[in-house]
């Protein structure tokens, strides 16, 4: 599922997010991938170590916590600390394929179900840096508002183009899911969905709740720990 979520940030929090990112010491991003990603990734990313990275990565964290819609469409089980990075100047990320189990602090293993972008430049900010989903219907060009965060599966196929002028600079994360499997995800979101607008429109009492005993007798059989 490709979905695009607005509003995770609000003016003030872009504004406070950026002040700190401008002012920061950045790195070479390829310290952060393997050989082949290295290959044809070209960008600026803060230091894995950076107290900076876990002070906005929190922020980012419990934005999206109060998020609904967020939540109804990943269903998160584990989320990777959100990165940073930053590119410019020609910077790019060929065509590449995220890792499948990234490692959490402690010792645990994610498995990345689910890539997530959300954006901290505004795009007349900036040429280029679209990024580029490929799936089985053809290539998806993205470049939203500061503060809103496009969700894909980690399994896709995807690039970075080049940024031509200014900078694009964003909150970068992974999420393995109750639910591994993207179909059942979708169904489990637009039955989500369906049920808070019924809801809204003050549908049959009834056949709200029989829906919503629907949605959870499915997440109850589908989901993992």
């Amino acid at each position: 599922m490709l979905l695009h979520i607005p509003n995770i940030l609000d003016h003030a929090q872009v504004s406070r997010l950026r002040a700190e990112l401008d002012a920061a010491d950045w790195t070479d991003g390829r310290e952060t991938v393997g050989p082949q990603g290295a290959k044809v990734k070209r960008n600026l990313q803060l230091p894995d170590s950076s107290p900076l990275r876990e002070e906005l990565g929190r922020e980012v964290l419990a934005a999206l916590g109060r998020h609904p819609q967020y939540h109804a469409a990943t269903l998160p089980l584990r989320t990777l600390m959100p990165r940073f990075n930053r590119y410019e100047g020609g910077g790019q990320y060929g065509f590449h394929v995220d890792g499948a189990v990234m490692s959490l602090p402690g010792g645990e293993q994610l498995r990345s179900d689910i890539s997530c972008t959300l954006f901290l430049a505004e795009p007349e900010d900036y040429d280029g840096g679209e990024l580029i989903i490929s799936d089985t219907y053809g290539e998806h060009e993205v470049k939203l508002p500061a503060g809103d965060i496009i969700i894909y599966p980690s399994s896709s196929l995807h690039r970075v183009a080049p940024v031509t002028r200014g900078a694009r600079i964003a909150a970068f994360f992974w999420v393995q899911s109750l639910v591994r499997d993207d179909a059942k995800r979708r169904l489990l979101f637009e039955l989500d969905t369906s049920i808070q607008t019924l809801t809204r429109s003050q549908a049959s009492p009834d056949a709200v709740l029989q829906l919503t005993g629907v949605y959870h007798n499915l997440l109850r059989q589908w989901a993992e720990s």
